[in-house]
This record gives C-alpha cells, sequence and structure tokens, in this order.
C-alpha cells in the first residue's frame, strides 16, 4: 500500500479525492488537511510516502508548506495539484524538489498512476505543464519574481529584505529592475503584470 496525506482547500475535492483513490489503486489516505498549515502539520505527524497537495490554499500556499516540510523531511515525495500551470510556479516547484505536476482536473485513475510513478523513484510532469514551460517568455530572475511575489502578498521592502534574508537596498534594486522589465512605473504594477503573464 501507498500512503498519501492529501492537502486542499476545497472540501469536495479533497473528499472525492480521498473516496476515490484507494478504490484505483493500493493507496491509503491517511489524512486530509485543508491548508498549508495542516499540510505541513499532517505530513510531519503521519511521514506519508506521498504527500498530495494543491498549490493554491489560504494562508500558507502549498509552496509555502513545501518548503516547510522540506526542512525537517528533505526526502519527502511530493505531488502538486494545480488549476493554474504557470510556468514561474512550475520552476519554482522544481527548484523545491517536488517530483510531480498535475492538473487539479486530471482524473483520479491519472492521479493515482502518477503517485505510484513518484513512489517507484520517477518524477511527473504532465504535458500542457512541460509545454508550458518550454514556451516561457519571462524576462525576470529567480529572484525578481520572489521579490515581486512578496509585494503581491502586500509585504513592504523592509518585510521583504527580511523575508528573503536580503539587505533592503538589494531587495530595491530587484524590484527596480522588474519594474523596467514589465514597463511599470510602481513595484504593484509590476507585481499585477508579472501575474497578469502567468510569470509569478
Amino acid at each position: 500500500m501507498i500512503t498519501v496525506v492529501l492537502a486542499d482547500d476545497e472540501a469536495l475535492l479533497r473528499k472525492a479525492l480521498a473516496a476515490l483513490l484507494p478504490l484505483e489503486g493500493e493507496i491509503t489516505v491517511l489524512a486530509e488537511a485543508h491548508d498549508g498549515e495542516s499540510a505541513v502539520a499532517a505530513t510531519l505527524e503521519h511521514r506519508p510516502d506521498v504527500l498530495v497537495i494543491d498549490l493554491e490554499m489560504p494562508g500558507v500556499d502549498g509552496l509555502g508548506a513545501v518548503d516547510r516540510i522540506r526542512r525537517e523531511l528533505p526526502d519527502q515525495v511530493i505531488l502538486m495539484l494545480t488549476r493554474h500551470a504557470r510556468p514561474g510556479v512550475l520552476r519554482r516547484a522544481l527548484r523545491l524538489g517536488v517530483q510531480g505536476f498535475v492538473s487539479k482536473s486530471a482524473d483520479p485513475a491519472h492521479i493515482t498512476s502518477v503517485i505510484g510513478t513518484l513512489h517507484g523513484g520517477k518524477r511527473w510532469v504532465d504535458p500542457d505543464v512541460s509545454a508550458l514551460a518550454v514556451i516561457d517568455d519571462c524576462p525576470l530572475t529567480e529572484r525578481e519574481i520572489d521579490v515581486l511575489r512578496a509585494t503581491r502578498d502586500g509585504y513592504s521592502a523592509a518585510d521583504t529584505a527580511a523575508r528573503l534574508h536580503l539587505a533592503e537596498g538589494t531587495v530595491r534594486n530587484y524590484l527596480s529592475n522588474a519594474m523596467r522589465k514589465t514597463q511599470t512605473r510602481t513595484r504593484h504594477e509590476a507585481a499585477r503584470y508579472a501575474r497578469e503573464h502567468d510569470w509569478l
């Protein structure tokens, strides 16, 4: 049996997967989580073979939860579900060590198959997600994306510097570069522009 923790803020989808995945394969759902914080707690408590986690959740999002889990369980196998396979998100997820990336609209049988693939030590990124990564034309660096993401989340330059362990002047330089590349006048406009182009 493959043990799984399911983390998704959409209760209907989470409950459906919890009921259907065991019917599609030899899977046992150890726990469910409704947000990033509970996903971290459930994963650390149950140590599942595979964590199946939604990208976009309230509070700590999927990537934030993965980052925290990775610090405690560096070998945790992770499958990320998303409705919006943005190239920037894919890059960040892979950088964090996420082994699988699947659309939330995928059939449960497909998700079950991917869980088995990851448990077998392989990786899986759905073809449509891979295609987006190939055609990605984002001019921003990873650090510029990081500071724009923090801006989008409402953090000031000083708060962003503290969160990313950077000097405040360095953060301002990244923001200035991002504004120049997006041809916007403020960091908030740059963050909105990047979000609209699926770079965050």
